[in-house]
């Protein structure tokens, strides 16, 4: 009896291949696995009608598949855009500042929080506003420059300058954007930007939903688009 399950089962997978149904279905029907399902089957020729059948199923099940991923993805948006509602509620100070500076300074992403600024202050304050509310995803962030090497210092110094004001490791480091045209012909004044423009940025969903959720709430307002940016 417990010899013959096995050849009952292969004889029921192969009526199934033959009626149309994929590996997969077979598998999840008899309670095998797809390779067991694919190797009791493999020389079973579908038709050009069966085979077409299955190309349609698989089609509408990645799109389903996409459609409750992308469902999933849009609602913890919306869960970590509540929590940035909550936390501007309790009126905290350097909260509000961050989040009005992003709102004005900030790049428009979903996933990236990004800020670029030629004032280390600034930056600066934005860097303490992450730290206090998101310490680990501070932790971090990366410094991109965007620097003009004819104002008569090196790279290096640069570098130094920006890490020093923002207490941030050299590891924070990404690559640069140099501009080795003297400044006067980029369009900036020799010297009126000697250290350049620094970019902060953090690639954590959270802490960009959490900071859009705030600002709605800072402003009174709903924008659902943002949800998509």
């Amino acid at each position: 009896m417990i010899e013959s399950l096995p050849q009952s089962l292969r004889q029921e997978a192969r009526f199934l291949r033959r009626s149309g149904a994929s590996f997969a279905e077979i598998s999840k029907k008899l309670s095998v696995s797809s390779s067991t399902a694919r190797r009791w089957t493999v020389d079973i020729v579908l038709s050009l009608e069966q085979e077409a059948s299955l190309r349609i199923a698989r089609a509408q099940a990645r799109l389903a598949g996409t459609r409750t991923m992308a469902t999933g993805c849009r609602n913890r948006r919306s869960e970590w855009q509540e929590e940035g509602r909550q936390r501007a509620r309790e009126s905290d100070a350097l909260h509000l500042a961050g989040c009005m500076l992003y709102w004005a300074e900030g790049s428009k992403l979903r996933n990236c929080l990004e800020i670029a600024n030629s004032d280390p202050n600034m930056l600066s304050l934005f860097l303490r506003f992450l730290t206090q509310e998101f310490p680990d995803e501070a932790a971090a962030a990366t410094l991109r420059l965007n620097l003009y090497t004819g104002n008569g210092l090196s790279v290096e110094d640069v570098e130094k300058f920006w890490l020093d004001r923002l207490e941030l490791p050299s590891s924070s480091l990404r690559k640069h954007t140099l501009n080795n045209r003297p400044a006067p012909t980029s369009g900036v004044k020799k010297n009126k930007l000697p250290y350049g423009v620094a970019t902060l940025m953090i690639c954590r969903t959270r802490v960009v939903q959490h900071v859009w959720g705030a600002i709605q709430e800072y402003g009174e307002f709903a924008e659902p688009a943002w949800l998509d940016l």
